[in-house]
């Protein structure tokens, strides 16, 4: 009896440190999220077309689809989606569905907070700074971060996903440069201090973002080694929000563009939000 009470006891223990560990979380991420938003410009400058002057033609067209003249220039959007995350392989896709909200502040970082709604109940949160999930909101089974490598990893993210939600934040200016691929693509590169990433933006006539694609820092492979490879994504089912066109159905994964993509990540976005924007909401339905 004695043994199985301290047992009990041990477990009991255990359980505690797992609540307190997920509280401490939870308030990290309140956190961050609350440094993201304050980056967004209490009195932001309206764009025009003349802040396009010099830029290649594809990138030109990119944003005279996604801007309309005089938008008030939001860097900071906060999304909420639903959709597919995949939790196996190409062949195994092993898809759950999920809900998202997330932050999307670059080049200053993002958090993404995803719970599934079908099958493993996961729930947990990425960002430049940490990827943290659990099952049952308890126990642990991705918990990384702090390094160079994870860094490296989610800028590459983020400025990918500037150039999907957040076009106020790769216009032209400091830490942002863009430059010619083909007539219908441009590539723009987002540096932040020691992190740089260029990402490629395929147009179609119009000027709207049809494909991104970018060589990501990611271990996504059979190695497990760190290394740039292929990610990007596909974008459809344009809207109106507050003077953007923003993509509301993204499908993007590792391996884009060869016989190895795997589409992870499938998301239908349900509201858009621009935070200090007089409140404004957009919401699906």
């Amino acid at each position: 009896m004695t043994m199985l009470w301290g047992a009990v006891g041990v477990l009991g223990v255990a359980l505690l440190g797992l609540g307190v560990l997920a509280l401490c979380d939870r308030r990290a991420r309140r956190h961050e999220w609350a440094r993201l938003a304050a980056h967004q410009p209490a009195e932001p400058a309206r764009f025009s077309k003349a802040m396009l002057h010099g830029l290649p033609e594809p990138a030109q067209r990119y944003f005279r689809f996604v801007i309309r003249p005089g938008t008030p220039l939001w860097p900071v959007v906060e999304l909420a989606m639903r959709g597919q995350f995949g939790l196996g392989t190409r062949a195994t896709p092993r898809y759950q569905a999920m809900q998202a909200r997330q932050i999307l502040a670059a080049p200053h970082g993002f958090v993404w907070a995803m719970r599934t709604r079908s099958g493993l109940p996961l729930s947990g949160s990425d960002s430049g700074r940490w990827t943290r999930f659990r099952l049952f909101g308890l126990l642990p089974v991705a918990r990384l971060g702090g390094n160079a490598d994870h860094a490296l990893s989610a800028y590459g993210r983020q400025a990918a996903e500037a150039v999907f939600w957040s076009p106020a934040a790769v216009l032209p200016g400091p830490g942002v440069a863009w430059e010619d691929v083909d007539a219908n693509t441009a590539r723009v590169t987002l540096t932040r201090g020691t992190l740089s990433q260029a990402v490629d933006v395929s147009v179609d006539a119009e000027g709207c973002p049809v494909r991104v694609s970018f060589q990501r820092w990611s271990d996504a492979n059979s190695q497990r080694v760190y290394r740039r490879q292929p990610f990007g994504g596909c974008l459809s089912d344009f809207r109106e929000v507050d003077g953007y066109r923003l993509p509301f159905r993204v499908e993007a994964g590792n391996g884009f563009g060869t016989h190895d993509y795997f589409p992870f990540f499938i998301a239908e976005i349900t509201e858009v939000r621009f935070p200090g924007a007089r409140e404004q909401v957009w919401r699906d339905g």
